[in-house]
C-alpha cells in the first residue's frame, strides 16, 4: 500500500503532463512511498510517453469520460491517502503536502482545493466557466446547505475510507459535483484548502464544454437532490400542486357554490381533485423514499466500519 497515491486523469495533456508529474514528485520528496499514477483516457497525442519520461506509472482506461477514469483509479489503487490533480498544470503541486497532512493527521475524508477564494476569477479566461462555477456552488449551497467553497475543482485529497466507499455513478465532468454531494450527505469530514490557480498554457485546451457539460452538472444536482432529499423534493412538488388546486378551487368552485348551491365549473372541480390526489400521492412517495434513504445512510456507516477494518489490516 502506498503512503500517498497521486492520481492524474489525462486526455491529450501532452504539453503539460511532464511538468505536472515532475512538480508532484518534487513536492512529495518528504513523503515516503509516494507514487504518481497517470491514467490515460485514449489520448491521441504524446501524453503517455511524456508521463513515462517524467517518472509516472501509466495505466489506461479505455471507456471515455473523466468519471470512468476516476472509477478505475479508485478501484485499482490502495493507499493511505490520495491526491487527485488534473494534468493541465493549472494547480500548484507544492500544496500537496499540506493537503495530505489534513488527511493523515486530522482524519479528514476530503480536502477541497479551493480556487474560487483566490486567483480563479482573475486567471481564468473563460467568463462562462466563472459564471458556471458560481451557479453550481450556489445551487448546491441552496439545496444541500454546505460549506464547500469550490464544487468543481479537480484538485482534492482523499482518505482511504472515502475512496473505497464512494460509488462512482457519473461518467463525465459531473464527477466532482457528485463526490461533493455524497460527502455532504453522508456527514464525511470535509475541509477547504485555498490554492492559487493559474490558467492553462496558451497552446493547451480544456476538454470541458461550458454549455453541454454545464447542463449535465445542473441536471446531476437536481437528480441527486431527488435521490438524497426525496421528502423535500416531492414535498415541494406536492405543495405546489395543492396550492394550484386551492387557487383554482376557492374562487371558481367554492365561492360560487356558497352563493348559488351549484357548481358552474365542473371541469375545474375535476382538475382540482386530480391535483389534490396527485399532491397527496407525491408526498406519500416522499415519506417512503425518505425512510429508504435513512436506512441506506445507516448501511453506509456499517460499510465505513468494514472499510476501516480492512484498512487497519492492510497497514499492519
Amino acid at each position: 500500500m502506498d503512503k500517498l497515491a497521486i492520481l492524474i486523469p489525462c486526455y491529450n495533456e501532452g504539453k503539460t503532463i511532464r511538468k505536472v508529474v515532475t512538480d508532484c514528485l518534487a513536492s512529495c520528496k518528504g513523503i515516503p512511498n509516494t507514487s504518481v499514477y497517470v491514467y490515460d483516457n485514449n489520448s491521441t497525442d504524446n501524453t503517455v510517453s511524456e508521463a513515462k519520461i517524467a517518472g509516472a506509472i501509466v495505466r489506461h482506461e479505455f471507456q471515455q469520460g473523466k468519471g470512468n477514469v476516476i472509477r478505475r483509479m479508485f478501484r485499482d489503487i490502495n493507499a493511505e491517502s490520495y491526491i487527485m490533480i488534473d494534468g493541465d498544470d493549472t494547480y500548484p503541486a507544492d500544496e500537496i503536502p499540506a493537503m495530505v497532512n489534513e488527511v493523515l493527521e486530522k482524519n479528514v475524508d476530503m480536502v477541497v482545493g479551493d480556487r474560487l477564494s483566490s486567483s480563479y476569477f482573475e486567471e481564468n479566461k473563460r467568463p462562462f466557466h466563472n459564471i458556471g462555477n458560481v451557479v453550481v456552488r450556489k445551487s448546491i449551497n441552496f439545496f444541500f446547505k454546505n460549506d464547500i467553497k469550490d464544487i468543481m475543482t479537480g484538485y482534492r485529497a482523499f482518505s482511504y475510507q472515502f475512496v473505497k466507499s464512494y460509488p462512482v455513478l457519473s461518467q463525465g465532468f459531473e464527477i466532482e459535483t457528485e463526490m461533493s454531494i455524497l460527502a455532504i450527505e453522508n456527514n464525511m469530514h470535509i475541509e477547504n484548502h485555498v490554492i492559487e490557480y493559474r490558467d492553462r498554457p496558451a497552446d493547451s485546451f480544456s476538454k470541458l464544454n461550458t454549455y453541454s457539460d454545464g447542463l449535465k452538472v445542473l441536471r446531476r444536482i437536481i437528480s441527486l437532490f431527488k435521490d438524497y432529499r426525496p421528502l423535500h423534493f416531492f414535498g415541494l412538488i406536492s405543495l405546489l400542486l395543492i396550492l394550484i388546486a386551492a387557487g383554482l378551487f376557492f374562487p371558481n368552485v367554492w365561492i360560487p357554490y356558497l352563493h348559488t348551491g351549484l357548481v358552474p365549473k365542473m371541469p375545474t372541480l375535476v382538475v382540482c381533485g386530480f391535483l389534490l390526489i396527485t399532491g397527496i400521492i407525491l408526498f406519500s412517495s416522499g415519506l417512503i423514499l425518505d425512510s429508504i434513504v435513512k436506512k441506506e445512510k445507516r448501511e453506509f456507516e456499517f460499510r465505513l466500519i468494514q472499510i476501516h477494518n480492512s484498512f487497519e489490516d492492510q497497514i499492519r
